[in-house]
């Protein structure tokens, strides 16, 4: 379809003069709207360009719903002796006059000036660009010469005016109002950080149709809507069918178990796509629709091994869910196949233990037996690569197509058999990967009905485009070309699905609202409902405040000053608080009358007095006075932003009506608290409004009656004051007003009976010692954080009551525990607590720690002494790996050596023979080696400070072994040669290295059989295994034919006495634990853990 648009613009200046602007469009396909258009050819003709003095804008071609113009301007560079060199400069602007800074447009464009006279050429130049707010222009500052633009013999000229002409081809932008549900009826889905990889493949596993209805069954009633990674995934196929704008996953990947770091980590695809498909196979067992995932993604195939020249055959049926080709040196994607069912000969030192018939040569290969409906391909783009030792993305080109026939592939029927009929398949997805290993981004081109319509999912935008785009545009190779142009050369398919013809219908059904089940369709509409009222609740939050009410019963239990901690509420004031959201504009009038309503309570019987914090920092409630000429609302008063509400509710066993009259001038609301020095706890015993006229004897009654003692029973009352201060009621006959400091509302009333001798508080202020000190303490375990747990104790408390209580929660003795500090900014261990059998408390001991004002829990490490901590100032505490030759393994072990003025390692060595080998008489002779990088550098001499064994760093460490019997005296014939481990090249060492006696003159079959007991191979991967001699970095492998040579002095001839310089024996093999790049993304093994 071709649409021409005519521009006449009336020149707002002289010269130059714009006639006219053409726009010719292509591939509008089913857009209604042209300017979403992906692609258009659109022309600016320019006259009087000989008196050009300034840059000149065409008029706007829109393509993906943005503004185009074709920008030029005259550009001189003036030189030093004042000639000018002019010339045309010419560009594309995008989106020019855009106030927003956030959006971007990627597009390929042809810059041409046309030619105006016959025979002669036209000259274009291309150009490839983001376009974005900071460079929404691109082109050439000098895209021809002035002279040659005035030549009349090339033809540009005609009449003093020129003609541009750009073909711009834009994929659809971000950050603007692109409508993906408009333009193509799909949309697409949020990007979090780094997860376009998962937002590629879930497009892909939505529309395998047949999938998606199976998902859509899977039960999901009862499961948590937080961790059910079922529900999440129905919700995200649901969203993106009804949706019309992008679809978020952060609910599925938080039902993966992930932490946000997670969603910035770039996952492999193919590693995502298993785990996920298993994750979904395992919910599916036992339903409806079981199978559903091995029916669509399960192929099989066998692996055979078979002898040439005897009767043996060993083969083994497997089935497979995604074929990795490999596309090096493969021109494409038939002869990948044709590579992976190659048989491979086993000859020479890789023949095939065929077991009575000894090692025989054989061809081992697969042979695929049957191909799934979706076939899922994974290009080895990335393999790893042990010399940078990360992966590496291959970028050459690899063909593939819409159609593919893999009849040739799969084993030859076999008599009498079923015919499978043909094998053909369609392309239904292409995964794309721009970057390299250390990260990039995905796209997914997607074939929705098999009828090769292709739209792009680019994260949330979703556009149309053609097939050329699709499949050609992404077979890697060069970088640019004049077929493709832009084309980066690092974009390129990393895998492919295929549907087979034979099941295009049934795998991409059509999936309609019917084919969810109504519980979950009710559910996710449920929840989309609670969704649009949590945005409005959030959109509406700045008028609106939570206010906290609390009743008689939230003070109940508590153990401390005031009548509730506002950082740690108790259980009962849990339960008995509750928080009601009101506009800020609300009177203490309209909220009593919402809380009558709430409660079901007449509103006179209730009364509110708010919590406020006094000048001695208590928290009390305090008298609100209703009368509407002085109530304020909430918002421009204090009462209920920080602290709660004490709701006063008359009891239901009163006969009264209301509750009775307060007169703010002359009564007072008091708490009553009572002391028990048996059970050492406090007890609430509510609230009393009385005239401050009365007594302390008419308090101490009341006291006596709520407690149910007898009138006679002698009690003592105090007024509480504030952490750390009550101060006892002497004379009891003199009123409130004249007893107390200043009679305020909320004051509180402790009162005990008389104290039996030898409790553990001799007074009630050593208790309220004990409530001001008294602290939540953290134990971790320092060999584990895992293991922690919290005990509430006093910080006046000592370091060996503290050691007691935590000794019997862990069963053991107290003295064989080691506290340690936490550091101040990381959750890690600081310096030990020190030991005080008696004296200083917790709070001096801990005092590194700063005071907390708040309740703030302390946090100390833990771990458990083989010896006794009062020992522990005269030992000092070594870390040292034990390397064991029989299993050839390097442990740690933690011991501790008498503390002298200069420790030898031979004192350490002495200590660690104890420790290891408790059982012997005597010592066994030990040294002390350093290891760097898998080797063994030096021997550490026993007379030197064992400080030095304590000098480690993530390459190098100091470690203990035995000495054989045989090491202990060395003839001058023999020397010791360390034994490493490598991989190809010498450098790429791993592994356990160890040192082993050679003696010159003997065989190198004898020194590797050696090798081969010392480190218990058997045969068969013995015989895979190369030794080699490593001179100066480079290593002489010892071949078969070369094993009776004998070992001379000079193969171990060294310009140094350490092992560091000395020539070294090396076992070369595959390192079957490679350690991963610490810097590719790519490499992170990914985990759904729900």
């Amino acid at each position: 379809m071709e649409v021409e648009e005519t521009h006449d613009i009336s020149a707002q200046q002289p010269p130059p003069t714009v006639v006219d602007g053409t726009s010719d469009t292509v591939n509008m396909e089913d857009d209604e709207d042209g300017a979403a258009r992906s692609e258009a050819t659109f022309k600016f003709t320019v006259e009087n360009i000989s008196r050009l003095r300034e840059q000149v804008l065409s008029p706007p071609t829109y393509v993906r719903n943005l503004p185009w113009r074709i920008m030029i301007m005259p550009r001189a560079d003036t030189g030093a002796t004042a000639s000018r060199n002019m010339s045309l400069g010419f560009f594309l602007q995008c989106n020019g006059e855009a106030e927003s800074s956030s959006w971007n447009c990627s597009a390929v464009a042809s810059l041409k000036i046309v030619a105006q006279k016959s025979g002669c050429d036209s000259f274009s130049r291309k150009i490839s660009h983001i376009f974005h707010s900071k460079e929404n222009d691109w082109g050439y500052s000098n895209f021809v010469d002035w002279s040659a633009l005035m030549d009349p013999a090339r033809g540009y000229i005609k009449n003093d005016s020129i003609m541009l002409e750009v073909e711009v081809k834009a994929d659809a932008p971000h950050g603007v109002a692109w409508d993906s549900k408009k333009h193509t009826g799909y949309v697409g889905l949020k990007n979090q950080g780094a997860t376009c990889y998962m937002n590629s493949l879930l497009q892909t596993m939505y529309f395998t149709n047949q999938l998606r209805k199976a998902v859509y069954k899977m039960p999901t009633e009862s499961d948590d809507s937080t961790k059910s990674v079922a529900l999440a995934l129905q919700r995200v196929f649901y969203e993106l069918q009804t949706s019309d704008k992008p679809v978020g996953t952060k609910k599925l990947t938080r039902s993966f178990g992930w932490e946000t770091l997670d969603s910035f980590m770039q996952h492999d695809v193919q590693e995502f796509l298993r785990v996920l498909l298993d994750k979904l196979e395992s919910k599916m067992k036992g339903t409806c629709v079981e199978g559903t995932v091995p029916n669509l993604f399960e192929g099989k195939m066998i692996s055979f091994i078979k002898c040439k020249h005897v009767q043996y055959e060993s083969s083994r049926s497997e089935t497979y869910y995604d074929i990795q080709l490999n596309i090096k040196g493969k021109r494409d994607i038939y002869e990948s196949f044709k590579d992976y069912v190659e048989t491979e000969v086993l000859d020479g030192e890789n023949k095939y233990d065929a077991g009575s018939h000894g090692l025989q040569e054989a061809e081992k290969g697969v042979l695929f037996t049957s191909f799934p409906p979706v076939l899922h391909l994974h290009l080895m783009r990335f393999q790893y690569d042990p010399v940078t030792d990360c992966s590496v993305k291959s970028n050459d080109r690899f063909e593939f197509y819409e159609k593919i026939d893999l009849g040739d592939f799969i084993r030859p029927k076999e008599p009498g058999a079923p015919d499978p009929g043909p094998i053909t398949y369609t392309l239904h997805a292409v995964l794309v990967h721009s970057g390299d290993n250390h990260g990039g981004h995905y796209v997914v081109f997607i074939n929705p009905r098999g009828d090769g319509k292709w739209c792009k999912f680019d994260d949330d935008v979703v556009s149309r485009c053609t097939k050329t785009e699709a499949i050609q545009h992404n077979f890697g190779g060069q970088e640019m070309d004049d077929v493709h142009p832009g084309v980066k050369q690092s974009t390129n398919a990393y895998m492919l699905v295929y549907i087979r013809d034979s099941a295009l219908s049934n795998v991409l059904q059509d999936v309609t609202e019917d084919d969810i089940p109504g519980e979950l369709l009710e559910r996710l509409k449920e929840e989309k409902t609670m969704e649009s009222l949590k945005r409005k609740e959030r959109s509406e939050a700045h008028l609106y405040m939570q206010v906290m009410v609390m009743s008689e019963d939230s003070f109940m239990g508590y153990q401390g000053i005031d009548l509730y901690d506002p950082e740690k509420l108790t259980p009962a004031a849990v339960a008995n608080t509750k928080t009601f959201r009101v506009l800020k504009k609300t009177k203490p009038q309209q909220l009593l009358e919402l809380l009558a309503e709430s409660y079901g309570v007449d509103q006179r019987k209730l009364r509110l007095w708010p919590f406020t914090m006094r000048t001695n920092k208590s928290i009390r409630p305090a008298y609100l006075d209703l009368t509407p000429e002085i109530c304020k609302p909430l918002e421009e008063s204090q009462f209920g932003q920080q602290l709660p509400f004490f709701l006063e509710i008359l009891p239901p066993d009163e006969e009264r009506e209301a509750l009775p009259p307060f007169d703010k001038d002359s009564d007072v609301i008091l708490f009553l608290k009572m002391y028990d020095p048996v059970s050492e706890a406090l007890h609430y015993l509510g609230h009393w409004c009385v005239s401050i006229l009365i007594t302390f004897n008419d308090v101490a009654d009341e006291c006596r009656r709520r407690a149910h003692f007898s009138q006679d029973t002698p009690i003592s009352l105090y007024e509480e004051i504030n952490m750390g201060r009550v101060d006892k009621v002497v004379d009891l006959n003199v009123s409130l007003d004249q007893g107390l400091d200043e009679v305020m509302d909320g004051d509180i009333i402790v009162f005990h009976r008389t104290f039996e001798p030898g409790r553990k508080y001799k007074s009630l202020l050593d208790f309220y010692i004990y409530i001001q000190y008294k602290y939540e303490i953290t134990f971790v375990d320092k060999g584990s954080s895992n293991e922690q747990f919290a005990l509430e104790m006093s910080l006046k408390s000592n370091y060996m009551e503290m050691a007691t209580r935590v000794g019997q929660r862990l069963g053991v003795d107290p003295l064989h525990i080691q506290f340690f500090k936490c550091q101040p900014y990381k959750d890690s261990p600081a310096y030990p607590v020190k030991f005080e059998q008696d004296g200083a408390d917790l709070l001096s001991l801990l005092s590194q720690l700063p005071h907390k004002p708040t309740r703030t829990p302390y946090k100390l490490f833990y771990q458990h002494l083989g010896i006794a901590v009062t020992e522990l100032e005269h030992k000092k505490q070594f870390k040292i790996l034990f390397y064991s030759p029989e299993e050839q393994t390097e442990r740690e072990v933690v011991f501790y050596v008498n503390r002298l003025p200069r420790i030898q390692v031979k004192d350490v060595l002495n200590e660690l023979n104890r420790v290891v080998f408790p059982e012997q008489d005597r010592l066994r002779t030990m040294r002390m080696v350093e290891v760097s990088s898998h080797k063994i550098c030096s021997i550490i001499e026993e007379d030197q400070n064992a400080d030095v064994v304590m000098q480690i760093s993530a390459t190098r460490y100091h470690r203990a072994e035995e000495v054989p019997q045989e090491e202990m005296n060395l003839n001058t014939d023999e020397i010791l040669v360390q034994v490493v481990h490598f991989y190809k090249e010498a450098r790429s060492t791993f592994g356990i290295p160890f040192l082993m006696k050679v003696r010159y003159g003997e065989s190198w079959a004898v020194v590797k059989q050696r090798i081969q007991q010392r480190l218990g191979i058997n045969e068969k991967d013995w015989s895979k295994i190369r030794v080699a001699l490593v001179q100066q970095g480079t290593a002489h492998f010892i071949e078969k034919d070369e094993e009776d040579i004998l070992l001379k002095q000079e193969n171990f001839a060294t310009y140094t006495n350490s092992l560091q310089g000395r020539p070294w024996i090396g076992v070369e093999h595959v390192n079957k634990a490679p350690k991963r790049s610490r810097y590719s993304t790519l490499e992170k093994a990914i985990k759904i853990y729900n």
